[in-house]
């Protein structure tokens, strides 16, 4: 059982110190940029803290090897990460994130430190120790409880890494696996707790990888009607085009007839001048000869 404890401890490591190695690609961006844009300090400052705890907790614990080799590995991995956030933070936030870092992991950690070896003696010490590293890990494990909320609300599981969560349950699983064998309830509790949360989010993603969030179907939807006027202008444009067509075709036949001479034309213009005038217009217009009022051709007013 010793030898099984201590195989299932080291892929414990192994697994755990991936999940703490999973922001170098970040932090990698953030040192090349000079920038942490818009990432925030929080999980590695939290982390840090309780890598450290745990760290402190297998110092105490006469069986405490591998938890002492896998959280002083994870609490370096977070004390890098901390440092290089603390550079290349913008001004304001830079500010903000060294008040928690004194906060928690100056502060607090020290009053955990100091009160556990003044205040308690013997085994009440790991007790007082394994209850708070056993609240913080509890913690850890439910933070994605938001991302599941935001996965059921939009269908979708892009806001819910596949491999972060694939390794919490793996890592959850193992350490859970460790905490029967050398009977530690301060380690199986919490990790039991992560182990139930990472299978509620492999179940999430299976049951909502292959369908699109509201947004996105929205955005389709948006896209399909756009493409539907495009369609209606194209189909008015095309109307437009063959109308235009047959009265260009229209003219070209009319200027293709044999054009009047002018002599016709021009009687053909005086006929329609003469019937568009008014009575009054037409019997001042006219040109009146003596013959013609002698005769009583025309009545004059």
């Amino acid at each position: 059982m010793a030898s099984l404890s201590f195989i299932i401890g080291i892929i414990g490591n192994i697994i755990s110190i991936l999940v703490f190695a999973s922001p170098i690609k970040t932090f990698w961006w953030v040192v090349k940029k000079k920038s942490t844009e818009n990432y925030k300090g929080v999980p590695y400052i939290t982390t840090f803290l309780s890598t450290s705890l745990w760290t402190f907790y297998g110092i105490m614990n006469p069986d405490g090897l591998l938890v002492v080799t896998v959280n002083g590995a994870g609490a370096i991995f977070q004390l890098v990460y901390v440092i290089l956030f603390l550079v290349y933070a913008p001004k304001d936030k830079k500010v903000k994130t060294a008040k928690l870092v004194a906060i928690l992991d100056v502060g607090f950690l020290g009053a955990v430190i100091a009160v556990t070896l003044l205040a308690f003696h013997g085994t009440m010490r790991l007790t007082f120790v394994g209850i708070i590293c056993a609240g913080l890990t509890i913690g850890m494990y439910a933070s994605p409880l938001s991302v599941m909320r935001t996965v059921i609300k939009t269908k979708s599981v892009e806001y819910m890494p596949f491999l972060l969560s694939f390794f919490l349950f793996l890592n959850a699983g193992v350490w859970s696996a460790y905490a029967l064998l050398v009977k530690d309830i301060y380690i199986g509790v919490p990790n039991a707790i992560g182990f139930i949360l990472g299978s509620a989010q492999l179940i999430l993603y299976l049951m909502y990888n292959n369908k699109k969030s509201a947004e996105a179907i929205e955005e389709e939807d948006e896209e399909e009607g756009g493409g539907g006027s495009a369609h209606l202008v194209k189909g008015g444009i095309e109307m437009h085009s063959v109308e235009d067509n047959l009265n260009n075709r229209s003219l070209n036949k009319w200027k293709s007839l044999p054009k009047p001479n002018f002599s016709r034309q021009h009687s053909m213009q005086k006929i329609i001048k003469t019937l568009s005038l008014t009575p009054y217009e037409l019997q001042s217009s006219w040109p009146l000869h003596e013959s013609d009022t002698e005769e009583g051709n025309l009545d004059l007013p």
